[in-house]
């Protein structure tokens, strides 16, 4: 497994319903992660979560933003060949007018050296 390291002007988008599931991945995504769009959609987003990311922090991510509000946080991620790369991700609720509808959009640029370490030492204190 070899680190991918996002370009400064890499910018990754994605959206999801409320269950998770993906309606949109704009064309960085799909090429950091090594999927196509068509490989994506209806998808759990979880299909790129890496194994070393603690729990913890998805259950804050999901607490945050069903509660309506913005979260952000480092996110170590996993490509389709097995790969990984570090993300600062932002995730926003998105109201709908029906409530049964709306979801997530997740904006993520690349991550620092620095901010990947201190990320690294927070989560070996979680799990």
């Amino acid at each position: 497994m070899a680190e991918m390291m996002l370009d400064k002007d890499c910018f990754l988008v994605s959206e999801t319903d409320k269950k998770g599931l993906i309606t949109y991945a704009n064309e960085d995504f799909c090429e950091i992660a090594g999927y196509k769009l068509d490989e994506l959609l209806g998808k759990p987003h979880n299909i790129v979560r890496h194994s070393d990311m603690p729990k913890a922090a998805f259950k804050d991510l999901w607490e945050t933003v069903n509660s309506g509000k913005v979260w952000t946080g480092y996110v170590k991620n996993s490509t389709k060949s097995g790969d990984y790369y570090w993300v600062f991700a932002t995730v926003y609720p998105m109201p709908n007018a029906d409530e049964r509808r709306g979801g997530y959009m997740s904006c993520r640029r690349m991550a620092s050296r620095e901010e990947i370490a201190e990320a690294q030492k927070l989560y070996k204190t979680l799990r």
